[in-house]
């Protein structure tokens, strides 16, 4: 990891002992923890391991996946640094937008026949996961128009994992950002444009790495995994989904809800309800504490 160090602390005698990061052995082992817990780790359901392409193409994707949006998620890994990830990433990327059908299959067979008839052809992924990546394919990254993540891994000690995002770009977001601003002018009036807009800007400038996916029912914005949920303003307020754990929140009676259990479009747990720009910064401290939990 960049510059990060990790230290375990002996109670015993206030002492402290440096965990030492380290690669995996084989590739496979990167891929097969991840696998295990990829909703945990990635935000990614998983579909299938080692997916063949066919004859034609020849190639084996690592994992396929749908992410919480409901996009198609490419997968590949590396023990360590290989300057051939990302274009291999792409080459798959390729065939899965060009076997849709297919894909749209192995959804309903592992998932059901409601997520796979709600897949977001609009925005797939392609998530690579390395022991490292080099400046170039950070630069690579961002002169491509898909949605591509770069993170980086490190096991410490024996039973710890670290990832950090390195880079992540979202594809077509300018195009999503018009079209969903003109459909709220035409229905909610420019109060709830302007509130919307001061939102929008305040999840989107938080931190580094946030992408905005457009759905027809919200608004995602995400690290690696959604932190925020934005819905189509009602009448006079917005309401935004976050990932913060309700129980560790003072909730306030027309502000901020407990919806864990509770059906919404979006994810998250906790209800943020917005009606004036004092609204927003009030919400600050909380997207940012759905950010960091992400």
């Amino acid at each position: 990891m960049s510059g990060l160090r990790l230290f375990r602390t002996d109670t015993r005698d206030s002492g402290m002992t440096e965990v030492m990061p380290r690669l995996a052995e084989i590739e496979a082992d990167v891929q097969g923890l991840v696998e295990a817990h990829m909703e945990t780790l990635l935000g990614v359901r998983f579909l299938a391991s080692e997916y063949g392409t066919g004859s034609v193409h020849g190639g084996r994707i690592d994992s396929l996946g749908l992410d919480e949006n409901g996009s198609p998620v490419i997968v590949e890994y590396k023990r360590g640094t290989d300057a051939g990830v990302i274009n291999q990433g792409l080459f798959y990327l390729a065939w899965l937008m060009d076997h849709r059908a297919e894909f749209e299959r192995l959804v309903r067979d592992r998932l059901g026949v409601t997520a796979a008839s709600q897949v977001l052809w609009s925005g797939p992924r392609l998530i690579c996961v390395a022991g490292d990546f080099t400046r170039y394919d950070v630069h690579a990254v961002r002169e491509h128009r898909r949605s591509i993540d770069l993170v980086r891994y490190r096991l410490f000690g024996s039973d710890l994992l670290g990832l950090e995002t390195v880079a992540s770009v979202s594809g077509g977001m300018k195009v999503a950002r018009r079209a969903r601003r003109q459909a709220v002018v035409g229905v909610e009036g420019a109060s709830m444009v302007e509130l919307a807009s001061a939102v929008d800007e305040a999840l989107l400038g938080i931190g580094d790495g946030v992408n905005r996916v457009e759905r027809k029912t919200y608004r995602a914005y995400q690290r690696l995994r959604n932190f925020a949920c934005l819905c189509p303003p009602q009448r006079s307020k917005l309401l935004v989904y976050l990932k913060v754990d309700p129980a560790a929140v003072d909730l306030i009676p027309g502000f901020t809800r407990d919806v864990s259990g509770l059906g919404h479009h979006g994810t998250g747990d906790l209800e943020v309800q917005l009606r004036t720009p004092r609204d927003v910064e009030r919400a600050q401290e909380l997207f940012r504490a759905s950010y960091a939990a992400v």
